[in-house]
């Protein structure tokens, strides 16, 4: 394989000019996403890292409760799929050395080979080492692992189980270049859908892990014995006694399931390994867990439960190297109704779950859980939803050298906590979200809305956040998008004469996927305009806030005024962009292919507009948000604006090509115009002030990943203040300076407040002595620990309910703006959950 250096500060060929921004994320907080893997050092203390499916890789910093990003400068548009990790390893006998397996996806989706890539350095530097087939950070399967390994008895040797039938691979030179096991051909067959014509899940599944025994001495100055599982129903698991010279099947070992994990317990003498009957992350009905004494070459099956008890497959393994015998294991999924978690002390011959059923619906719960550092998981998911554990547990791990530290990894964040030995004591443990720091958020949208929320940013999972205030950039928010919350907000859009009007669109067939905000995206009620069949696509909302015009993915553009039923724009052509004037609220725009359309009867009707040169694709329109009919419209060849309703276009001058998303926000004294798109600097983002006659390149060194999947607002209320929303590192912003003259409009900058509905809240800082449940644990032993919380007290009155129901339980009870019933039926007590949801519980 190829070698060569990535250098994390080297920058792109230098535009004429550079910007001196600075980024920096949006803190939604909470990770937000899938993180299949957590791996620590085994002999630093606080040396970890998280990788995630699409966000990269990041390291734990000192205090053990936040995170820090390692590949934020790896993932430009040309090398996006560096952000897809597969595989983590790190050198036990340096901790400065970290492995990673990089590359998105392994069928078409993604055009590029993957990498190993090394850093000695903990991730302030990379370098590459190409490899000749795909590696699948975001593939089915990606929990599984870790697929790379670190020889203990000698740093240069580097083993890596590829995906696609591409077998087991070597290096000999740290890192540097790789060769292929030809003795290893178990390939690792299992196939999770054969029917799949999209190749995302008909691949071959191929090797899951790679586990060296520390206790087995070396041959010829590498480590003797080497395990390798591989996903496959049958024999599965391999190993080679001769520092991998020769391979074969363990003896004895369990069938029908893939070995997820195989961990080494090198004080007993044990490898111990969780199945499935799926390669996850989101299948899997059944499943076990196994024990396999090296020496004495026996299996034996501590599955934790059986019967009815095991309808899930199980993926996380925490060791503890501290105390031999004691290790946790995790369902992967127990969709309904949690997770499960399972403590040992005897090596898996008895068994102690984190949770119980009392008598149905009734449950004992043997830990309190805490959300501190992101309040809106809880306001969102675990008030929510029975899934207080998570889902998706693919790593479970306990730090080797601290048997009360530990993290878990869901599809929503990382949880963990630092006194798990209570479990054994007390029987109570404390659970706390502790991924502060991880932004792994597929953003879909950001809009800033001038005089009104500072940040709408619709994101995929999640649903979407508003922040009213750029000094609310840096705070978790207290709730996500909700009532309705859907689980992906595809697009987002407010009223440019009444700018507190927001309307958002959902990407799930089967329910309403239309939401109305009077208050600025504070809070949400259904549209039930639209039908349950129509979902995704792009959203507009007239000027006046009458009229929505949808591009939907599956039903063409419809349109609905006065909230009446949504009705096909029959002159529009299936997945238009579209866009509303902000200012003149008769007027929408929308764009097909080379043809761009304009209606003047508030898009009842569209007719064609002005010509756009050489363009075939039109890809984004943005309106100004003071001057009627004037806007710009990216295509496949440039930017192109218009003063006069898209009559007439000009072809906006300047070296920036091929663009993608755009916007506008307040300059200094005009409006600053940002591009995606192709300049001196390559593709990434670059901003004007006048017009586009010249372009600064304002990207930097930070990385967005690929340029056509990015989205970007410029901030309507803080002058040079800049956002992009990213597939899988969430959303930055950044604010700066961009040279240039007059040109991008006839408007001066007029720097809004933001609006008086949205509520103001004051922050204080409370001690918590009860942990965010949904019920109270009635087998709890001692209380959990305390935690130090963040209360925010809204200073603006909710709207009185003049409502004479009571809620149901688990039913919305309260809440800044809510006007539904405020007393629960019997049984129940409406419980306080953040400023703007109380919960019938």
């Amino acid at each position: 394989m190829r070698t060569h250096q990535i250098l994390q500060l080297a920058a792109a060929s230098a535009l004429s000019v550079r910007a001196a921004y600075t980024w920096q994320n949006v803190r939604i907080g909470g990770g937000g996403g899938f993180t299949p893997g957590i791996v620590f050092h085994p002999t630093s203390s606080g040396v970890a890292y998280a990788r995630m499916d699409i966000g990269g890789l990041y390291k734990l910093n000192a205090g053990d409760d936040s995170w820090t990003p390692v590949t934020d400068t790896i993932a430009d548009s040309s090398n996006w799929h560096n952000w897809g990790v597969d595989a983590v390893a790190l050198d036990p006998q340096d901790d400065a050395k970290v492995y990673m397996a990089v590359g998105m996806y392994t069928n078409d989706w993604d055009p590029s080979n993957g990498s190993i890539m090394r850093s000695s350095d903990q991730g302030a530097t990379w370098e590459s080492c190409d490899l000749d087939f795909k590696v699948g950070g975001n593939m089915p399967g990606r929990g599984m692992g870790e697929r790379l390994a670190v020889d203990p008895a000698n740093s240069d040797i580097i083993y890596f189980g590829a995906r696609s039938g591409n077998g087991l691979w070597k290096s000999t030179d740290g890192g540097a270049s790789f060769s292929q096991v030809e003795s290893y051909t178990a390939v690792g067959t299992f196939i999770a859908d054969a029917t799949d014509t999209y190749g995302y899940s008909n691949d071959i599944q191929g090797l899951a892990w790679v586990t060296f025994d520390s206790t087995s001495g070396t041959t010829g100055g590498a480590t003797s014995r080497i395990f390798v599982g591989t996903a496959s129903l049958d024999e599965s698991v391999f190993v080679s006694e001769d520092a991998g010279s020769t391979w074969t099947a363990v003896d004895g070992q369990p069938t029908g399931y893939l070995p997820h994990k195989g961990r080494l317990q090198p004080d007993e003498g044990a490898l111990y390994l969780t199945y499935s009957n799926g390669s996850g992350p989101y299948d899997g009905t059944d499943g076990s867990v196994w024990r396999y004494e090296i020496e004495a070459a026996t299996w034996t099956d501590i599955t934790p439960v059986s019967g009815d008890s095991l309808y899930f497959g199980f993926g996380g393994l925490g060791v503890d190297m501290q105390n031999p015998g004691t290790l946790v294991v995790a369902s992967l999924n127990s969709w309904w109704p949690d997770a499960q978690l399972f403590r040992t002390n005897d090596s898996g011959a008895t068994w102690s779950p984190i949770w119980e059923w009392t008598s149905y619906p009734s449950m004992d719960y043997y830990y309190g859980m805490y959300t501190d550092k992101a309040p809106w998981i809880n306001a969102g998911f675990v008030s929510q939803d029975t899934k207080r554990l998570g889902w998706m547990i693919e790593t479970l791990e306990i730090d080797p050298l601290d048997g009360d530290h530990w993290l878990y990894g869901t599809g929503l964040t990382v949880f963990g906590g630092h006194d798990l030995t209570n479990w054994d004591t007390t029987h109570n443990i404390t659970i706390e979200v502790l991924a502060d720091g991880i932004e792994e958020m597929s953003v879909q949208q950001v809009v800033s809305v001038p005089g009104g929320s500072e940040l709408l940013a619709a994101v995929g999972d999640d649903s979407g956040f508003t922040f009213a205030s750029a000094s609310d950039l840096d705070t978790s928010p207290e709730t996500p998008w909700m009532t309705p919350m859907f689980t992906t907000s595809g697009s987002v859009d407010y009223a440019g004469n009444s700018v507190d009007s927001v309307v958002r669109i959902g990407n799930e067939e089967g329910d309403y996927m239309v939401a109305l905000s009077s208050d600025g995206g504070v809070s949400w009620s259904i549209d039930y305009a639209t039908d349950t069949s129509m979902y995704g696509g792009s959203v507009a909302y007239s000027a006046d806030a009458d009229t929505v015009l949808w591009s939907t993915s599956n039903a063409g553009v419809v349109r609905s005024q006065y909230q009446s039923s949504f009705v096909a724009v029959s002159s529009l052509a299936d997945s238009s962009v579209i866009a509303s004037d902000k200012s003149d609220n008769s007027y929408f725009y929308a764009g097909s292919g080379s043809t761009f359309y304009v209606s003047s009867d508030i898009a009842a009707s569209f007719s064609e507009g002005g010509t756009l040169d050489s363009a075939s694709e039109i890809r984004d329109i943005v309106t100004h948000p003071d001057n009627a009919g004037e806007m710009y419209v990216s295509t496949d060849v440039g930017i192109f604006s218009s003063t006069d309703y898209g009559s007439s276009f000009t072809a906006v001058s300047g070296d920036v090509t091929g663009t993608y998303h755009i916007a506008l926000g307040v300059g200094s004294s005009d409006y600053i115009l940002y591009a995606f798109g192709t300049g001196s600097s390559g593709s990434r983002l670059y901003a004007s002030a006048d017009g586009g006659s010249s372009w600064t390149d304002i990207q930097g060194d930070q990385s967005f990943g690929a340029v056509n999947t990015c989205v970007v607002a410029g901030s309507m209320n803080e002058a040079g203040q800049v956002y992009v929303g990213t597939n899988g590192r969430g959303a930055f912003y950044a604010q700066g300076t961009v040279g240039g003259g007059s040109g991008g409009g006839s408007t001066t900058t007029t720097t809004s407040a933001t609006s008086s509905s949205v509520a103001t809240t004051s922050t204080t800082s409370k001690s918590s002595t009860s942990p965010v449940t949904a019920e109270e644990s009635t087998a709890s032993t001692a209380t959990p620990t305390t935690i130090s919380t963040s209360a925010t007290t809204a200073t603006t009155t909710s709207a009185t309910s003049t409502s004479t129901e009571l809620a149901s339980h688990w039913g919305q009870c309260g809440g800044v703006s809510w006007t539904g019933p405020t007393e629960c039926g019997d049984g129940y007590t409406c419980t306080y959950q953040n400023d703007y949801y109380s919960q019938c519980l």
